[in-house]
Formats: structure tokens, sequence, C-alpha cells
């Protein structure tokens, strides 16, 4: 099954965030064909999820989604060891763990981001990792958690970790507060410190660092780039609007690319759903992801609203996406 295929030097100078309930593999799919290197990630997926579970439906991906990474959630280095070795057996260009979830589920099985309070066994983790594969092991943290300093939380995790054989880490540059927030306000509520993640790198110069948190566009990825950052990782922006965020992409960030369109991408999608469709999936599965495709155009109401309303109904084919489509072609008439 092993088939990575892609340049995993270049591709995490932008990334697409890992985001449970969203990015999955009809997600990733479309994301692709409007980047043609933007690093794409899995949904979080525990590592006895992988081990004792569903694989196909875990793990499955196009071969068109290169380059993709698949994001672990776990505690025990052996686990983790195991889960990375079947998930490199399944392609995946890159191993990432999480460390920076603060679900309460994620806490309560003593990994995601409070893990950012015990270094020493992120640094076990990797290790086993590390020694499992032969593909990139990485690490997705927070700058701190609850009381934690993070000027010396976040350097103790990126020297012990690092020290264990990690290159490369994604660090979201809020805290996570595990009691009293949510996790939909830890994505908001903590505020940014973008100038840490910024003195990390000085502070590391060898490590590669990407950063995550409240970057929205190409113009923002491109500051952060030119302040000192070897990548950025944009999430709910490249999923709510993927034409602002992914269409230029390729040219912006990485110095080639061709010239496509949201309606380009619209039509390109046919022929997978139409793949999905034979397969026994249903539309709505895939087209949930395209509803932002024309977000802030003309046309974009009756695009989302035709989608919202038919996709789910039994039956339904690449026929309802034409229509759709009709709404935005209408309006630029």
């Amino acid at each position: 099954m092993k088939q990575g295929i892609c340049n995993m030097t270049d591709a995490p100078r932008l990334s697409v965030a890992p985001m449970m309930d969203w990015t999955d593999r009809h997600c990733r799919y479309f994301h692709r064909l409007m980047s043609r290197h933007a690093l794409l990630y899995t949904e979080m997926v525990t590592a006895p999820a992988v081990i004792r579970g569903d694989r196909v439906r875990l793990l499955a991906f196009s071969p068109k989604e290169h380059p993709v990474a698949v994001q672990l959630g776990g505690s025990d280095p052996q686990e983790l060891a195991e889960a990375a070795r079947i998930a490199a057996d399944y392609g995946y260009d890159e191993v990432n763990l999480n460390c920076g979830c603060p679900s309460d589920r994620v806490q309560s099985g003593s990994f995601g981001a409070v893990l950012m309070e015990r270094p020493e066994v992120i640094a076990d983790c990797v290790a086993a990792m590390i020694a499992a594969v032969d593909v990139p092991v990485t690490v997705k943290c927070r700058i701190g958690v609850d009381d934690q300093l993070p000027q010396e939380a976040l350097p103790r995790v990126l020297q012990a970790v690092s020290d264990a054989g990690v290159t490369r880490f994604t660090v979201h540059a809020r805290k996570a507060w595990l009691q009293g927030l949510s996790p939909k306000e830890n994505r908001d509520v903590p505020p940014l410190d973008y100038d840490l993640v910024y003195a990390m790198k000085k502070a590391f110069p060898a490590l590669h660092l990407s950063l995550n948190g409240g970057v929205e566009t190409l113009e923002q990825a491109q500051a952060h780039l030119a302040a000192g950052m070897d990548g950025v990782m944009i999430g709910r922006a490249a999923y709510h609007r993927p034409a602002d965020v992914l269409l230029d992409a390729d040219r912006t960030i990485f110095g080639q690319g061709e010239t496509r369109t949201a309606e380009d991408i619209a039509l390109a999608m046919l022929p997978y759903i139409d793949t999905h469709l034979r397969e026994g999936g249903r539309l709505n599965q895939i087209t949930r992801h395209m509803l932002g495709l024309f977000q802030g155009r003309p046309g974009a109401r009756g695009w989302r609203r035709h989608l919202s309303e038919k996709a789910h109904a039994d039956g339904a084919g690449p026929e309802v996406v034409e229509e759709a489509l009709g709404h935005v072609l209408d309006r630029a008439a």
C-alpha cells in the first residue's frame, strides 16, 4: 500500500491543519485540487483506534492527496510506534503526534495538550515512532497549558523532543486552558504570542518550525515566512474560504502554479463524486466540504443553499453540484 511520492522538504511551507470532523479524505481531495504543493493532514486518529479499529475507514486515502500526513493521538510509546508503522505502510508521507488538542476526551486519555506538562513522555513516544518508520515524525503542540509559563514550557518541550530526534514542529501560538475553557474557546480566547514562536526559531535555528493560530490569509502567511518562520499552518480559514487560501497558494508560497478558478475546481470534483457514489457513498459526504468554495462571491448563497438542501437526498448525484454551480455562473453572466 505504501506510495508516498512527494517532496517533504518544500511542502511544510504551507499546510492545512488537522481538524476533527472536517479534514477527512474527501476534504483533502478537494483541497488538493486547489494546491498541488501544500501539506494536508488527516483528522487526529488515536493510536488504539488505528491498531484495533477499522483501518480502511480511518486511514484509506487517494494517491492524489500526496503530500499528506497522518496525525496520531496517544501517550503510549509502543502503541504509537505500532500505529505509526501501520500508517506509514498505508503510504502517508509524515506521522504527526498531537500535543495540542485540549478536549476533555483527549485529556482523559492523557494525551493531546496535557502532554505539554510531560516533555519526557513526548520524547519517549517520538523516539519509539522514529525507530518504527522511515517517514518524518513530527509534533504539533501549544506554547503551554494552564498556569505554565510559555517562555519556559515551550523551549523545554522543543529541547527534549528534538533531542529524541524530531526536527519539525508546528506550534499553535496559544496556550491551551485545560480547565475553564471549552475546546472551541481554546481556539480563540487565549491570546496569540507570535513573538514567542519567532524567538524559538532563533533559539533553535536547526529546527523546522511552522506557526499555527490566527492565520487567515496568504498575505499573513507570507509575513510569517518573511519574519523567519519555516512554515505556516492555516486551519479554519482554509476550510471555510478554501479558494481564497488555496487557489493561489502554489504561486504565492511555492513559486509555481497554474491559474485555476473556483469554477474549475467544482467541475473537477465531478468525476471524484461519481466514483464515490458508485462505491455506495452519499453526495453530502463530499459536498459538505465544498460549501465555502465561492465564499464572498455573487451567487455564493445560492450555491450553499442548493447543496445544503439537495445533496442529502437519496439518489442525489453530480447534477446537484452542476445545478448549484449555475447559481454562481448566472450571477457572473
